[in-house]
């Protein structure tokens, strides 16, 4: 599914304008689902914890049972290369990815061979007051148990699809999700912070949800400038007993939130203080992310 109409990938050791055929119909990945990918952002120049968006795509695909084919360094070289090749000033979202080629002789476990490719597409981010309204959804996020939780697999996202199917129905723009225990895990496309009383929360990484690198950013951001960010177990009421909550994902950074079924937030000083927090870091970081 393409995002936008400008498109590079890169496939078979070349990059190739526009988005290009990488599966065959009988590839593990096209009917047995052993998909991964990450997301990272390039944008004014900057390209936020890149490497480590690398590096978590390589462990997903070692999750899923297949082996890497590139080093977190030689994904992170091309994406940069591949940025390069739009004109500047471009919002690209940066998208490695795996999928199984061969299984053993079982066929539904794959082998370890892996295909490989990066898409680069122009997504504008989005404007710093866009804000998401939220409500519940009878689909809980799986446990390790039952679903490759530990990877950012694209198995998972049927499920999150019901949710927001859900949401929608409903009127609004996204679900507020729980795990199993129902407590609240996240929604269905990031993770979720509350603010009360000028600390920050954040539901606990407990294995059910990808504890993402953005949201370990803002954590660290969070922390640095002297506010008090607890991982916390929450519950439906702590999030209608906030002050402010946002969302915290790769594509947008932050996203504020202005409602949860019927209790509202603004948006507030903390949420706007967190993006600040965010790009005053990124800034200060390309020098080590961008080769000049």
């Amino acid at each position: 599914m393409a995002i936008s109409k400008e498109i590079r990938t890169y496939f078979n050791g070349t990059w190739h304008e526009g988005d290009v055929a990488v599966m065959r119909a009988a590839d593990h990945g096209a009917w047995l689902a052993s998909t991964v990918f990450d997301g990272a952002r390039y944008v004014d120049g900057m390209a936020p914890d890149l490497l480590a968006h690398c590096e978590r795509v390589n462990r997903s695909a070692k999750a899923l049972l297949l082996e890497p084919t590139h080093s977190a360094a030689e994904i992170m070289r091309l994406a940069l290369e591949g940025c390069a090749l739009f004109p500047e000033g471009s919002a690209i979202y940066i998208r490695p990815m795996y999928w199984g080629i061969d299984g053993n002789e079982t066929a539904v476990q794959p082998d370890g061979s892996a295909g490989f490719a990066i898409c680069l597409e122009t997504v504008p981010m989005a404007p710093p007051e866009a804000a998401q309204r939220l409500t519940t959804t009878r689909f809980r996020r799986p446990t390790l148990e039952v679903a490759v939780c530990n990877a950012k697999a694209g198995c998972l996202y049927p499920n999150n699809g019901r949710m927001l199917a859900e949401a929608r129905s409903k009127g609004y723009d996204n679900a507020l999700v729980t795990d199993a225990a129902g407590n609240v895990a996240e929604t269905a496309t990031a993770n979720v912070f509350m603010v009360k009383d000028g600390e920050v929360y954040t539901p606990i990484a407990n294995g059910t949800f990808l504890s993402g690198i953005t949201r370990a950013r803002h954590i660290a951001n969070l922390r640095a400038d002297g506010v008090k960010v607890r991982e916390a177990v929450l519950t439906y009421d702590d999030i209608r007993g906030a002050d402010e909550v946002f969302l915290s994902g790769n594509l947008n950074k932050v996203t504020p939130v202005s409602e949860f079924d019927g209790t509202f937030y603004k948006h507030g000083p903390v949420t706007k203080r967190v993006l600040q927090l965010y790009w005053d870091w990124a800034k200060a970081d390309a020098a080590a992310t961008v080769p000049a």
